[in-house]
């Protein structure tokens, strides 16, 4: 007997409420709570709703469901970005941040109709077919229509977790691959119907929780690369310029005042401003404020990295970060631009957004994709504009010649949201990834010095004006992220999934060859 329809709307409102719940109580697993073993129950309780799901269609709504939780729980902040500080209107920012929230909940819902099957939780799926599933879609996400990674489940694992070993490794997809393969041997051990076995249908599943554990912590152990000299003294300045204030032409030279005078006062043989500190384009500073800068840097007998938009004689704007000091002076072009904050993609469907949002500099041209590090007060710097990091297969384009990785941002953009934290677990990713410090100067916060294993050694508070000084090691050697990026990932996530068709291939022939089993 089939149920009625309506008691299957109220059974499948019910599975997708919860899996809103518990997508939005996701987030805290990630900055600045992070709780990192979150994520692992939430996911296992997916995994646990997934398996009771009526058709695929109920497994699709039950993953968009989470989510919706989960990044509108996650990234609202985005309200925040083009509302107050990109001037749309309130009613069409919230309608823009619920369908970016919408779009970014497909990936989700697209894993569970794709994973959805007879049989229940059974070891298949929760440790093959799942998990490849999951991090195949988060992979997508990561450069699809110039890709929004944020919040892939592997950083919710830096810095704490055991799993976060296996950065190095494989990267943040790696990361994620073992987060959900943990998450899905946890659904194994608590599904009823695998209780329902005893002991023994538990042991399996046990086994592969304690081998990944076991198998993170072991490779937080291992020393992938090596310190190259003696550390370099560093200034990072925090100049706190309200965003709102950030382009006016009347708070221009308060803001050039500023900097000049935390640069003068600082002691670091490598000072590093955020990302469009100085706010005019290059040619249009004076020359003899460029070089006091310079001189300053000499004095220290270093450099000073200055965040500052350029236009060359083609027109070509650029989000650039230059070098003055005593090295030759260079010059990093910003690579991978935001969508509708620094690049207009799809202008002849999109451009009327131009006229919505009072973005200045909404119009950059892409810097080249290969651009070698910056040398610099006896370093090699691979720099990262804001949003960069967040890009770790192209981040290590720059490694492992570099030996440090620098991030300049101007999170004054998401206010006083967890959208600086996440960015600041974002970049102990990447330093971990990488096994390089990561140096972060930031217009607001958070400013921070971060080791080669992801741990902030230094941190300057949120929305106050203030240099952080301190020091950092410079590291040569390649971790196996950096020799072969995503790749090994991919290629697991391909023999996984290319495992879970051979097993069910094989069940469903003997399936078939069960004696007394009619033929059609």
């Amino acid at each position: 007997m089939t149920k009625p329809a309506s008691a299957f709307s109220r059974s499948l409102l019910v599975q997708m409420s919860v899996a809103l719940i518990i997508g939005a109580i996701t987030v805290f697993g990630f900055a600045p709570e992070a709780l990192f073993f979150l994520p692992l129950l939430t996911l296992t309780a997916l995994f646990l709703l997934w398996s009771r799901a009526s058709s695929r269609k109920a497994a699709a709504y039950t993953g968009f469901a989470f989510g919706l939780g989960f990044f509108g729980a996650g990234v609202s902040w985005v309200y925040v970005s083009i509302h107050e500080f990109g001037g749309m209107p309130m009613l069409l920012a919230v309608v823009a941040t619920f369908l970016f929230c919408l779009v970014l909940s497909l990936f989700p819902a697209a894993a569970g109709l794709l994973q959805a099957g007879p049989g229940g939780l059974t070891r298949r799926r929760a440790l093959l077919l799942i998990p490849a599933l999951w991090v195949l879609m988060e992979w997508a996400r990561g450069w699809l229509f110039t890709g929004f990674p944020w919040l892939a489940i592997g950083y919710s694992q830096a810095v704490a977790s055991p799993l976060a070993g296996f950065a190095p490794l494989a990267g943040v997809y790696g990361v994620s691959l073992a987060s959900v393969i943990f998450a899905g041997a946890l659904a194994l051990v608590a599904d009823v119907r695998m209780q329902r076995h005893g002991k023994a249908g538990m042991v399996f599943p046990a086994i592969i929780i304690l081998v990944l554990a076991v198998a993170g912590f072991a490779l937080k152990q291992v020393e992938w690369v090596k310190p190259l000299g003696a550390p370099v003294t560093v200034s990072l300045l925090q100049g706190n310029i309200p965003q709102e204030m950030k382009w006016r032409e009347d708070k221009a030279k308060a803001t050039l005042d500023t900097y000049m005078a935390m640069t003068l006062a600082s002691s670091g043989r490598l000072i590093v401003l955020p990302e469009t500190a100085l706010p005019m384009l290059l040619h249009d500073l004076s020359l003899s404020y460029l070089e006091m800068l310079s001189s300053r840097a000499k004095e220290l007998g270093g450099d000073v990295l200055v965040g500052v938009p350029e236009r060359t004689e083609s027109g070509e704007y650029f989000n650039s970060v230059l070098s003055l000091g005593s090295s030759p002076v260079q010059i990093y072009r910003k690579v991978h631009l935001v969508p509708f904050g620094e690049f207009i993609p799809f202008k002849p469907l999109f451009g009327w957004i131009v006229n919505v949002l009072h973005i200045p500099l909404s119009d950059f041209s892409r810097g080249e994709t290969i651009q070698p590090p910056l040398q610099v007060a006896g370093q090699k710097v691979a720099m990262a504009i804001c949003y960069e990091d967040v890009f770790g297969e192209e981040l290590i384009n720059q490694l492992p010649a570099a030996s440090l990785l620098v991030n300049v941002s101007n999170d004054a953009w998401f206010g006083d949201t967890v959208a600086p934290w996440q960015h600041l677990q974002i970049s102990q990713m990447r330093a971990l990834e990488a096994g390089r410090y990561m140096l972060r100067a930031t217009n607001t916060g958070i400013t921070a010095i971060i080791n080669q294993r992801g741990e902030v050694l230094k941190r300057a508070p949120e929305f106050t004006t203030t240099r952080l000084d301190g020091e950092a090691q410079g590291f040569a050697g390649a971790t196996p992220y950096v020799r072969f990026g995503n790749f090994p990932v991919l290629g697991l996530l391909g023999l996984l999934l290319g495992v879970n068709w051979i097993v069910s291939k094989v069940m469903s022939a003997r399936e078939q060859q069960k004696p007394g089993r009619r033929r059609r």
